[in-house]
């Protein structure tokens, strides 16, 4: 399916495919295997051969063009439309290190375009010079362990001006990136006016990751995997202290900012998702055609004939689906196409873990050991379904969407009786 395959980013799409397949998915085992070998031990740094893995191929995509595809809408960017990206994406999404070695690898893509729209020259100087050239890394700080965070009007984190700065107190958990040791800005929600509206009472920051009375007190496991050296942080802020130049856009402008990152963030992890679904059909096909069992090739047994045309169904419903999201995004803008990208988030990862489910189980034992990428996948997938708000908040943006068509209807209707 070719849907909004334009003639600028077909030639794209398959340089990006060759090298995700030639170049990358050789590298990738290994780089995950590096993992923890570090001289000092350590499973936040980065061993010397990770560190070359990584400058190789990031080196190899800009030479060869291939980089900063995400950013769609401004001059640093590649020119592309969410569309064209959506096909990029899928491609990257097939391999674990893809993403970060085209530089279209979240938080940082979100992160990005955050500083571009919002940031002032001080800030792009910092950090988006550096972040655009693959050179450091970011996170996105929103999160927190002690309220129903899927609800962002309870974030508690506050901050507090004092002078020219304002001064942060509290928790957050589920920090992704802060583990790396490229980590060098955080973008925060706190709460700096309790009293005020809503949504007027959160801000967003820049948060130098160095920080005086930052501190990461530990790192979440996932299904038991603490995805090092990337890690999600359970991090605490004891009176950090930031700049007043660095509050986003103004005060109490928190949640503004927030939807405009978090919109197209939830595209770029649902186009990636449709390649990581491709990948499990191809194990999934290719272990059912080799492996033989009383008799007959695992694929002809049981319902297993049945798995595979439904797998290939999920993903091409995904697809239609997360496409229509990218289109309207493009066209009508992120406010009015909000129900089809919490329609995408919904659905997604929930046919993604139930097509690797399918290969795990056409695996046997194998799918959920280390000789397969499955388990990681199935984790990965299944925690999209809490990443950027759980299945349950996006379905009532759903429904209240739908609800809305037959409101006005409704009063008309009790108006003509009257």
């Amino acid at each position: 399916m070719d849907l909004g395959v334009t003639d600028k980013v077909k030639p794209l799409i398959d340089k990006v495919r060759q090298m995700v397949s030639d170049d990358i998915e050789p590298l990738d085992q290994e780089f995950h295997e590096e993992v923890g070998k570090h001289p000092s031990g350590s499973r936040w740094k980065f061993t010397e051969r990770q560190m070359e893995i990584l400058t190789h191929l990031k080196s190899l995509a800009k030479e060869r063009g291939l980089w900063n595809f995400w950013l769609t809408d401004s001059e640093k960017g590649y020119g592309l439309s969410t569309v064209e990206y959506a096909y990029l994406a899928e491609e990257m999404g097939k391999v674990g290190i893809a993403a970060e070695v085209f530089n279209c690898s979240a938080p940082d893509t979100g992160n990005m375009e955050v500083i571009e729209r919002y940031g002032n020259e001080n800030h792009k100087k910092k950090w988006l010079s550096k972040l655009l050239e693959g050179e450091i890394r970011s996170a996105y700080l929103m999160t927190e362990p002690d309220v129903a965070s899927s609800d962002a009007t309870n974030i508690s984190l506050q901050a507090k001006k004092d002078g020219d700065h304002w001064v942060l107190n509290g928790q957050k958990w589920w920090s992704s990136g802060v583990g790396d040791p490229r980590c060098k800005v955080f973008i925060v929600m706190a709460l700096t006016d309790p009293d005020a509206a809503k949504h007027s009472r959160h801000s967003m920051f820049f948060v130098d990751a160095d920080s005086e009375g930052f501190e990461v007190l530990r790192y979440m496991n996932v299904f038991g995997a603490d995805d090092a050296p990337h890690g999600h942080g359970h991090c605490k802020f004891t009176n950090v202290k930031v700049p007043a130049e660095n509050l986003i856009l103004g005060e109490g402008r928190g949640f503004e900012v927030s939807q405009g990152r978090l919109g197209p963030g939830r595209i770029h992890h649902c186009m990636r998702t449709i390649g990581d679904m491709e990948r499990a059909l191809e194990f999934m096909i290719k272990r059912s055609e080799e492996r033989v069992a009383f008799g007959k090739k695992i694929s002809t047994l049981g319902a297993n004939y049945d798995y595979i045309a439904e797998s290939r169904i999920d993903i091409e419903t995904s697809r239609l689906l997360t496409l229509n999201a990218a289109h309207m995004m493009d066209t009508v803008g992120n406010k009015v196409a909000r129900s089809e990208i919490a329609q995408i988030k919904v659905h997604v990862p929930i046919v993604a873990c139930r097509l690797i489910d399918r290969a795990i189980q056409m695996h046997g034992g194998g799918g959920v050991s280390q000789d397969f990428p499955l388990a990681s996948m199935y984790a990965h997938m299944r925690t999209l379904r809490l990443a950027d708000g759980p299945d349950e908040v996006h379905r009532r943006v759903i429904a209240r969407e739908e609800l809305s068509k037959y409101a006005d209807q409704s009063e008309e209707t009790i108006v003509t009786r009257d």
